[in-house]
């Protein structure tokens, strides 16, 4: 195992030789095996250096194929080096990244979870605290924008957010939802799924 789904880390891995895969393990998997894999790393190549780019967790499981010989960077001495890039690049860098990011999130989704988890998920990964002293959502995009990023019909997400407040997860309507029971919600999308304000 050389990465973990959603494990913090403060190294960022080039990969100097081998071969790694990309994926998600099995659920109940001690032993590393990737069950669904998604993509493969040969070096020499970063590893899931998006992560680093954006300074958030791992999206994906990273499993060793073949013998590896790696070169671990302090995550803040990648970061410095990524500072010295003219804003241009930097500005092209992070869209990129930001846009694998999306594409990645939206693989990992489909493959392992249904509409209600997929949806829960996002509603995790776009929370922000609230004055209230919760969390909350503000759905800066359009429900058929949302939805096409989750692989789900509109029509399904708004079923599914209908239900998620009839189990009282969350509640509110318009552009702000609140995250009446982020735990619950984390229940429903998996351990996997981090709440971005940071109570769970």
């Amino acid at each position: 195992m050389l990465l973990r789904r959603s494990t913090a880390t403060d190294t960022v891995i080039y990969i100097e030789s081998g071969r790694v895969a990309l994926g998600v393990l099995g659920a109940h998997d001690a032993a590393g095996t990737i069950e669904h894999q998604l993509g493969l790393v040969e070096g020499p190549a970063w590893l899931e250096a998006t992560a680093a780019v954006l300074n958030v967790r791992s999206a994906v499981d990273a499993v060793a194929l073949t013998e590896v010989s790696l070169r671990h960077v302090s995550l803040p001495a990648f970061r410095d080096c990524l500072d010295t890039c003219e804003s241009g690049v930097q500005s092209m860098l992070l869209d990129i990244a930001r846009a694998h990011r999306q594409q990645t999130e939206l693989a990992v989704s489909r493959l392992a979870k249904d509409a209600e988890a997929r949806c829960a998920e996002w509603l995790l990964n776009h929370a922000e605290p609230s004055d209230k002293g919760g969390c909350m959502v503000q759905l800066q995009l359009r429900k058929r924008a949302i939805a096409a990023q989750l692989g789900i019909a509109p029509e399904t997400l708004s079923r599914v957010l209908r239900h998620l407040r009839e189990l009282r997860l969350i509640s509110g309507s318009g552009r702000v939802v609140d995250l009446v029971d982020p735990a619950g919600l984390r229940n429903l999308a998996g351990p996997s799924a981090p709440c971005q304000c940071g109570l769970i």
